[in-house]
């Protein structure tokens, strides 16, 4: 994914450390732990989301006067693997904070690993409720599902005039579910015709295979399918849709927003429209421009969503930690809960009593083989 730029050497040793092991523990450091997937289904989306937590750490590798360690773990796209990388971040490398991840399901995961040790985590992109419901500990610098949802569901009706919709969600992933349901229920009390839902089928990540599902919601003519899954996955079921001569309107979710979607929808990925966090385009904070000219000087491209997650997520950290004025993690974890008209680059961020940020989101569509910026709503 580093295109522009060979792999930087810190991650490359970070990427050595998370295979090695490392003695820690120093009192002349501060170890931030990382917890994202460097390979499996999701890897883009990890490797995205690292080159804003690298350029944070360029920018910003003091704290309290000691320099920060950053410790990258691979949790290789799965719930066990991010419960082990989890546990290994807080017993063997001494991290009094953690970033991560990408990944509802992969959050979910290693959330119960951190609550049970009560070391603080911020995840970047984690959209499900669940991620941080009943959890003291857990705390993240992305809006969530309900309002994911309920965007683009307002987007679907208002903006593109659509009265029918097929929804086709990944059933393996809670990220799915959830958008997808908050998606009907939203599309639902907005049209006031549950009739309006004219299909709704599931499938398992890594489908290859999407024709009977599409076959079954074609056949009810949908104005739109929406299907908020993972790229991978998206990418072939818009390519499938085309090829069957579906010619309505493709929408999806954050998790969509990967050169992958367009690499490997082709053609097909023309005229999808996704909801998402940040578009170098949108000046959601003041923060918003000087990454951008930051990143593209660093990488040589446009800074994605997930880059400017991981960013805003190591920005916060710290912020807790200068605000804590302590390494001690129930410090850091308090001092968290208390962020207020944060100026992030994704947006001026203030944590509800959930752990969950409060901010806008942006609708971006595919055109010219780019992730165009359509609009920004507010919450």
């Amino acid at each position: 994914m580093f295109r522009k730029k060979a792999l930087p050497v810190w991650l490359a040793l970070c990427l050595l450390l998370s295979l090695t092991g490392s003695v820690t523990g120093q009192e002349d450091e501060i170890v931030i732990g990382v917890y994202e997937p460097m390979t499996g289904a999701q890897a883009a989306g990890g490797e995205l989301t690292m080159q804003g937590v690298y350029l944070a750490h360029e920018t910003k590798p003091e704290v309290l006067g000691l320099p920060i360690r950053l410790v990258l773990v691979d949790n290789r796209s799965d719930k066990a693997e991010s419960a082990t990388a989890v546990q290994r971040l807080i017993d063997q490398e001494g991290a009094i904070a953690i970033i991560g991840s990408y990944g509802s399901s992969n959050s979910m995961a290693g959330g119960e690993v951190a609550e049970r040790a009560g070391i603080p985590v911020m995840g970047c992109s984690p959209t499900n409720p669940l991620v941080t419901e009943g959890k003291d500990y857990y705390f993240r610098a992305c809006f969530i599902d309900p309002f994911q949802g309920g965007v683009m569901a307002k987007y679907a009706v208002e903006e593109l005039g659509v009265q029918k919709v097929a929804i086709i969600q990944d059933v393996a992933q809670d990220y799915s579910v959830g958008l997808a349901a908050f998606f009907r229920e939203a599309f639902i009390r907005l049209t006031g015709d549950a009739k309006g839902i004219v299909g709704f089928t599931s499938y398992q990540t890594g489908d290859q295979d999407f024709t009977a599902q599409l076959a079954s919601v074609m056949a009810k003519n949908p104005d739109a399918i929406y299907a908020p899954g993972y790229f991978g996955d998206g990418a072939l079921l818009a390519r499938q849709a085309r090829e069957m001569g579906y010619e309505g309107y493709i929408l999806g979710a954050d998790a969509w927003e990967a050169p992958e979607l367009i690499e490997i929808g082709g053609s097909a990925s023309d005229g999808i429209l996704i909801t998402s966090h940040y578009h170098p385009e949108a000046e959601l904070s003041p923060a918003s421009k000087p990454f951008v000219e930051a990143f593209e000087e660093e990488f040589g491209e446009r800074p994605s969503a997930f880059a400017a997650l991981g960013y805003d997520a190591y920005m916060l950290v710290v912020d807790a930690i200068e605000r804590a004025g302590s390494t001690d993690p129930k410090a850091i974890r308090d001092a968290m809960a208390e962020t207020t008209d944060f100026q992030a680059v994704t947006g001026t961020i203030t944590l509800d009593e959930n752990g969950d940020a409060v901010k806008d989101a942006v609708i971006l569509k595919v055109e010219d083989d780019e992730f165009k910026y359509v609009g920004t709503v507010k919450p």
